[in-house]
């Protein structure tokens, strides 16, 4: 017992040593964040948007300035986290395959992405949450907070599997940006008004912005939201265990899976010739 926690305390340390060394990651969680949400509060009008929240049915009349908050700060938490993700998995690939061929357990080093995954998770969402409040008192401080964890760990879990999948960075970033501009700005009430199509059902932050409306304009509490948004994050961490799994299994089974090729021109050098044996006096 005291061998696998000591594994999986070694991973989970090589990985939020990665996430510190991300220094892109921390100054947009350092300043990102509060930038946006302080400029959705001040630049957009403060009159109020009437929509109906799917979840409970009810027409909403918040200010335009406070649901923009709410919005954005999904949309950064959502996308520093599963960048954030992304790099650590991205980069340090090379890294796990050697783990594995070495014969660290593979459940250890998943185990401690999950942390990781948590912890930066709680970390961003309760930040956010504590933003939001300086400028505003939401109804639910406790179920936003909830909401933006839940969307943090979902598109956490996409940025693992976009690190596993895609060859390169420019296009995983692609990817994540465009999977968050379209599912936000498709859900958002201000851009949207509130639309009545059941399509949105589908999107992965669906739970995470009908929760954290109803927790900042309502006193409705939505479990079945957050267990919806959970259910998105499982299926992604579903993929995501599965290409972690296919990319250290590759390695195990590859005959050389690190020998760098020889640069065009150049020979490796022969091996040497066996002695011949010296004949008996």
């Amino acid at each position: 017992m005291r061998r696998h926690v000591r594994l999986y305390l070694t991973a989970a340390r090589f990985d939020l040593v990665e996430h510190a060394r991300n220094r892109l990651a921390m100054v947009l969680v350092a300043l990102f964040i509060p930038a946006w949400t302080s400029l959705a509060h001040a630049v957009i009008p403060s009159r109020t948007v009437t929509f109906r929240l799917r979840a409970t049915g009810r027409l909403l009349a918040p200010a335009g300035n406070q649901i923009t908050q709410i919005t954005g700060a999904i949309n950064a938490v959502t996308l520093i986290t599963g960048f954030m993700m992304f790099a650590v998995t991205f980069s340090g690939g090379r890294f796990d395959r050697r783990l594995a061929m070495s014969g660290y357990p593979r459940i250890h080093l998943v185990l401690a992405k999950s942390t990781s995954l948590a912890l930066a998770s709680g970390i961003i969402a309760a930040y956010a949450t504590a933003v939001i409040c300086t400028a505003w008192s939401p109804r639910q401080p406790v179920q936003l907070a909830a909401a933006l964890f839940c969307g943090a760990m979902t598109y956490g879990a996409l940025g693992v599997v976009f690190g596993s999948l895609l060859r390169r960075e420019v296009e995983g970033m692609f990817a994540l940006v465009m999977t968050s501009l379209v599912d936000v700005g498709l859900q958002s009430p201000l851009a949207s008004g509130g639309t009545e199509s059941a399509a949105v059902h589908l999107l992965p932050t669906y739970g995470t912005m009908q929760a954290a409306t109803a927790a900042g304009f309502t006193g409705h509490r939505l479990p079945g939201d957050l267990a919806a948004q959970a259910l998105w994050f499982a299926g992604a961490a579903l993929l995501g265990l599965l290409a972690f799994h296919r990319r250290t299994k590759d390695a195990l089974t590859a005959r050389r899976p690190f020998r760098l090729p020889w640069p065009p021109g150049h020979r490796p050098p022969a091996p040497p010739a066996a002695r011949a044996p010296s004949a008996p006096r």
